[in-house]
């Protein structure tokens, strides 16, 4: 399973150093399988750890996540058909999707360039139940993620 990503989440801590977050993340193109075409959706809560924040904070800080979340799998059919009288044509169809329960975890480096402006290179693993239709129940991911921080880091 690779292709490029999207990701949008939030964060809040209601401590320096602990918070929560949501965050998904959805596949930009359809992805090719077996003569059909996917697009995954993984969504999920987690607990986070910022273990260098409060006092002693500085314009680097690792992240650690952990948590628990879910993926909606999308299938669809690509046809051509040809007519004598109206030309050729092209659909997308969609066919079925499954849902699955996943564990994610993450961690990442938050590089602040000002006191709220951050890119947060990262890598995940999905841990997704019953994920069959690649093989292997876990799917890794690497990215970065542009950022703002409102308030103190």
């Amino acid at each position: 399973m690779g292709g490029t990503f999207g990701k949008a989440g939030a964060d809040f801590f209601f401590k320096p150093q602990f918070g929560i977050s949501a965050e998904t993340d959805f596949r930009f193109s359809q992805g090719s399988y077996a003569g059909l075409t996917y697009r995954p959706t993984f969504y999920d809560f987690n607990g986070v750890w910022r273990p260098l924040a409060g006092k002693h904070s500085s314009r680097i800080q690792p992240i650690i996540q952990a948590g628990l979340g879910g993926m909606n799998l999308k299938f669809y059919e690509n046809t051509n058909a040809c007519d004598v009288l109206a030309g050729c044509s092209s659909s997308n169809q969609y066919i079925e999707s499954s849902n699955h329960f996943q564990v994610h975890m993450a961690a990442g480096l938050r590089l602040y360039a000002t006191n709220h402006l951050f890119i947060q290179p990262q890598v995940d693993a999905h841990y997704v139940n019953n994920l069959f239709q690649f093989g292997s129940n876990w799917v890794p991911e690497y990215g970065a993620s542009v950022g703002w921080s409102f308030g103190e880091r």
